[in-house]
C-alpha cells in the first residue's frame, strides 16, 4: 500500500492462463513471486540489459549485500529441516559473492536477466522452461523435499539432496527447482520460447508490494512478448 492509501496490485496479468500452483506446506514466513514470459529472446544478453549487468555488478562491488534479507532466506530454507551452508546455501549468495569480486556468470538473456534482479535483491530465482515443468501435469505444488529425494542440477550429472527443502514441483510429481539449485529437467535451454521464474522471499525481509516490484523488473528485463506477474501467500490456516 501505498503512503496515500492506494492498495498496489499484487497480480499483473497481461495474457490469457497463468500455470496452476497450490501450497502443499504451512509456512507462513514465504512469499512466492511468479513470473511468467512468453516469446523471451534467445542469445546473449541485449544491449541494454549489459548495461545493467555492469550497473549491478559496480554498486554490489562498493558495497555489502542486506543481511537482514540473507539471514531470511537461509531462516527461510530451514524452516523444513534443511541445512542452507556450503554448497547448500541459496543462489543469491554465490551471485554476490562473485559480484563483490567484480565477476558475473555470462549465460544467456534470460539468465543474466535473473541474476541482476537476484543480485539487486539478494533473493534466490528458479528460472524453469514453462513448457518443460507441465510435462506430465496439470499443475504445479509448492512443499518440502520428501525423505531421500534429489536430483541432477547440472550437465555433470551432480545432485542435490532436497530432503526438507522448500521447493516447486510437479502436482504428484518430482522436484523442479528450489531457492539453491533448479533441476535439468526443467532448466531452460537454448530453444526455451516461454519461462516460469520463482522468486523465493521472506516476509520477515520485505513486503508483498515490494516483491510485486521486484517480480515487474524481473518481467521487464526478460523481454517477453507477453508477461504475468502474481505474488502468492501460502494459507496457513488450511496448508494450501
Amino acid at each position: 500500500m501505498r503512503g496515500d492509501g492506494t492498495r498496489l496490485p499484487l497480480v499483473e496479468c497481461f495474457c490469457c492462463s497463468m500455470i496452476p500452483i497450490t501450497f502443499e506446506i504451512k509456512l507462513p514466513d514465504l512469499l512466492l513471486g511468479v513470473v511468467e514470459s512468453s516469446s523471451v529472446p534467445s542469445g546473449p544478453a541485449d544491449t541494454a540489459l549489459d548495461t545493467e549487468i555492469k550497473s549491478a555488478i559496480a554498486k554490489r562491488a562498493a558495497g555489502a549485500s542486506s543481511d537482514t534479507v540473507r539471514t531470511a532466506i537461509r531462516d527461510l530454507l530451514r524452516a523444513g529441516g534443511y541445512k542452507p551452508a556450503g554448497r547448500g546455501k541459496p543462489a543469491s549468495e554465490y551471485l554476490a559473492q562473485a559480484a563483490e569480486r567484480g565477476e558475473f556468470p555470462r549465460i544467456s538473456h534470460i539468465v543474466d536477466a535473473l541474476n541482476v534482479v537476484s543480485l539487486e535483491s539478494g533473493l534466490p530465482i528458479s528460472l524453469l522452461d514453462a513448457d518443460r515443468v507441465m510435462d506430465g501435469t496439470d499443475a504445479l505444488v509448492i512443499r518440502f523435499g520428501r525423505p531421500d529425494e534429489s536430483y541432477v542440477f547440472n550437465a555433470i550429472g551432480h545432485e542435490i539432496d532436497v530432503e526438507g527443502l522448500v521447493l516447486v514441483a510437479r502436482r504428484n510429481g518430482p522436484a523442479l527447482g528450489n531457492p539453491v539449485k533448479d533441476s535439468m529437467m526443467a532448466k531452460t535451454t537454448d530453444g526455451t520460447t516461454r519461462t516460469i521464474a520463482f522468486v523465493w522471499a521472506s516476509r520477515r525481509a520485505l513486503s508483498q508490494a515490494t516483491l510485486n516490484q521486484v517480480c515487474q523488473r524481473l518481467g521487464h528485463l526478460l523481454r517477453g512478448v507477453e508477461t504475468e506477474v502474481r505474488v502468492l501467500v501460502p494459507d496457513v490456516s488450511t496448508g494450501e
